[in-house]
This record gives C-alpha cells, structure tokens and sequence, in this order.
C-alpha cells in the first residue's frame, strides 16, 4: 500500500490541526504529536523530529496499535506507545493529541489537576482533568502513566511535560485539548483574583443531564 494514495482526507485534516497547534502556541519546534485511527487496528500517526508549523501529509507514517511501521519512510513519534496504548484500551477513542500548551503545562508542573467546578463548559464538554504521575520521555512509563485515566476522563495533564486528550473524532480530541489550555488559563486567573465559587455538585449533576441536548444541537437538522 502507498500511503499517498490512501487516507488523503484524514492525512489533510491531521496537518489541518498540527498547522494550529503550531499557529496557537500550544507547540514549538518539534513539540507534541498528533494521530488517528483509519481502520481498527492502523494508526495514522505524525513522525517524530518534524516541527507541527511544517507537518505535510506524506510525512505522516502508518501504523499497528503495537505501533510497528506498516508505510512511511519516516519514524513515528517518540511517543507513539503513549498513542497506541490510548487505542487499545478504548476501541470507540479515534484519535490522541498530545501538545504543551504553556498554561495548562505550567499546571503539570506544579502538579496541579484541573478540578473544580468553575465553568459549566468544562462539566458538561470537558470534565476533570488529572495529572499522571511522572514519567521518563519515550519509555513504557509515559502509556503506564496515562492508563489508569483513560477509561473515566477525557484528557490528562501529563507532569513536566504537557496535556494530552482523545476523543471519537480528531476535531473533538483538538477541541478537548485546546478547552484544556483555555480552562488552565481560567484557573490561572482565578487564582490570581483570590479564589472562586465552585458549581455545586447539584448544579453539576443538572449540567451533565444536558449532554444529549447538546450533541444533539451540534448535528445537522433533520
């Protein structure tokens, strides 16, 4: 199979999105990594060593979910374990962004989980966001970190070193990870006024309840 050939929608929409992590600020020069399943068991994923700002989509490298080459004549990201091990443990998540956005960073640094009830965004779209335990660059300890999360959260504060979200859809996993950046900020702020009003737990329950609502307003008419 040649990879040029096939997949070319998804392999625009992935450099779509490297293109805006780059233009946001939420990656550097040869930051973050981005990817998305094709089929069941193959992985589009982004290679390692290519800045985001200059991702184009015959760079992008076809994997296994044990994250062995099938096309591509580069190397997958550093991190792709971290990746695979997200697609393993949940058949429904498409696909993994990983970026470092500097606020939501910061938070990692300080270990510091995105958990109070400060915005009815983030209860209903988003949810709490955990922080992993630390885990040495491109090892088995960075999937082992992220494991006991995937299954009840949306996204993870990866510690001194990023944020990391997935989702059904390479958009949703985009917009999950850029809400964690923009939720970081708001706590940043908050913090910095003196401290906030939390939602209450009720409130948060009533939110949550208006999850299909707005799934559904998201969709076209019929």
């Amino acid at each position: 199979m040649n990879i040029l050939k096939y997949y070319e929608q998804t392999r625009l929409e992935i450099c779509e999105i490297c293109h805006l992590l780059y233009n946001r600020g939420y990656v550097v020069s040869n930051d973050g990594n981005v990817s998305v399943r094709v089929e069941p068991d193959k992985v589009l994923i982004t290679p390692s060593g290519v800045g985001k700002g200059r991702m184009k989509p015959d760079m992008l490298v076809l994997c296994d979910l044990n994250g062995n080459v099938l096309e591509g004549d580069r190397y997958p990201s550093s991190e792709v374990k971290m990746h695979m091990m997200v697609f393993r443990e949940r058949p429904d998540v498409m696909s993994v962004v990983h970026a470092h956005p500097p606020i939501s960073t910061a938070y990692s640094i300080c270990r510091r989980a995105l958990k109070e009830r400060y915005l009815a965004e983030m209860v209903v779209g988003l949810g709490e966001i955990p922080v992993t335990e630390f885990a040495m660059l491109s090892t088995d300890e960075v999937p082992d970190s992220v494991k006991p999360f995937v299954h009840d959260y949306n996204a993870v504060l990866l510690s001194n070193h990023g944020a990391l979200s997935w989702g059904p859809t390479l958009w949703s996993a985009f917009d999950r990870l850029e809400m964690v950046e923009h939720s970081a900020k708001i706590f940043y702020y908050v913090e910095r006024i003196g401290g906030g009003t939390e939602i209450t737990p009720e409130q948060a329950d009533t939110l949550r309840s208006f999850t299909g609502y707005y799934q559904k307003l998201a969709g076209r008419r019929k």
